[in-house]
């Protein structure tokens, strides 16, 4: 994985980043190494592994740029893993193929102008018309979401009886459609889209799932992808200390390397501490899952990792910038790049605060 980062990913990275480019050559080449199919069972073209060696791949990327491996993150966790979990046989071999292959992307369209971390908040409507469901709402900040190569974006919205359900609507249907490509502070390289639902009719057969678990399918995907996100984010604290570690010992002042000056070395001894904590955290959740330890042990730990790593990488980005100092303001070296792509880890799958939430409400607190 690292091999393949450094030769496919880092010597585009920077162009890619400034033009806001999605490489979807790249994302067949990752496909064909099998990294869409880490964890998918080899009847659908997968390897069938475990959830631990994906998240290895995840940061590998993230070490050399975070959206490359949100575009993993986001396409295996929340676009194949909801067919994985919740599909039936035949939704399963219509979309898993291409997914695994990488062929295709998938996303999931859950986050809505007024319901984010307050994912029961959905606006979004669906009716029963016939053969038929029709809905019509938003949804915004999706990633994988309008690539010329998504295939189709699980959409959860809900019932006249307030109940919510999730879809899976086929990009091209009449009515779904997304909106232009974001401007983003960071993550340029990856494929975000605001998505409207108007009138959209799909089959029967692509509800996905049970009718009205659509708010416990969406909560169980978090936990995955939080973990997800713990990796990418120790992928990017780890290149952090590796570039200002470099510097530190080339970087002159007053005939000696900064490196050598104690307001450096203690600020890189720090974060190299709390890399270590990040990655057995991170690890620690990831095998917790593996063995299939209840529900509410792994939502912990995964909501634990994510809230630690994501702010550790947020100080390593700060730290590097700050051992760089007027470079590492300038575009041209990666620590800028890393600085910008940082904060959104503290607010994708679940802000800080609701990690914050979760992890108190796991300890038995009543807390609101």
């Amino acid at each position: 994985m690292r091999a393949f980062a450094e030769r496919e990913v880092a010597p585009h990275v920077a162009e890619w980043d400034r033009t806001h480019h999605f490489p979807v050559d790249l994302v067949h080449k990752m496909g064909d190494l099998g990294l869409f199919g880490l964890v998918a069972p080899e009847k659908y073209g997968g390897a069938g592994g475990d959830f631990t060696s994906l998240c290895v791949a995840i940061e590998e990327l993230g070490r050399v740029d975070q959206s490359v491996g949100i575009t993993l993150s986001a396409g295996v966790g929340l676009g194949i893993n909801p067919l994985l979990t919740f599909g039936d046989d035949a939704q399963k071999e219509r979309w898993l193929p291409d997914l695994v292959a990488g062929r295709s992307l998938a996303a999931f369209g859950l986050t809505e102008p007024g319901a984010g971390s307050d994912a029961g908040g959905t606006r979004t409507r669906v009716r029963r018309d016939g053969d038929a469901w029709v809905i019509d709402g938003s949804k915004q900040f999706i990633t994988n979401s309008g690539s010329s190569i998504t295939s189709v974006v699980s959409v959860t919205a809900r019932h006249e009886d307030g109940s919510i359900s999730t879809f899976l609507v086929p990009s091209g249907t009449a009515g779904f459609a997304a909106g232009p490509a974001y401007d983003k502070l960071g993550w340029r390289i990856s494929d975000t889209h605001p998505l409207t639902l108007d009138g959209v009719r799909v089959p029967i057969e692509n509800l996905l799932g049970v009718q009205g678990r659509g708010f416990h399918q969406f909560l169980a995907i978090l936990d995955d992808g939080r973990i997800a996100i713990s990796a990418l984010a120790l992928g990017l604290a780890r290149a952090c200390l590796e570039a200002a570690l470099k510097y530190a010992g080339e970087r002159q002042t007053f005939g000696r390397p900064i490196g050598s000056r104690q307001a450096v070395a203690f600020s890189l001894a720090d974060l190299a501490t709390s890399i270590e904590a990040a990655r057995l955290l991170t690890y620690r959740a990831a095998s917790l899952k593996d063995e299939g330890a209840p529900s509410k042990v792994v939502k912990q730990a995964a909501a634990m990792a994510k809230l630690f790593s994501s702010e550790a990488a947020v100080d390593a980005t700060r730290a590097a910038t700050q051992v760089f100092g007027g470079y590492g303001f300038m575009e041209e070296y990666p620590v800028a790049r890393f600085y910008r792509d940082a904060k959104i880890l503290e607010i994708g799958e679940g802000t800080s605060e609701v990690q914050r939430l979760v992890i108190s409400r796991g300890l038995g607190l009543n807390v609101e």
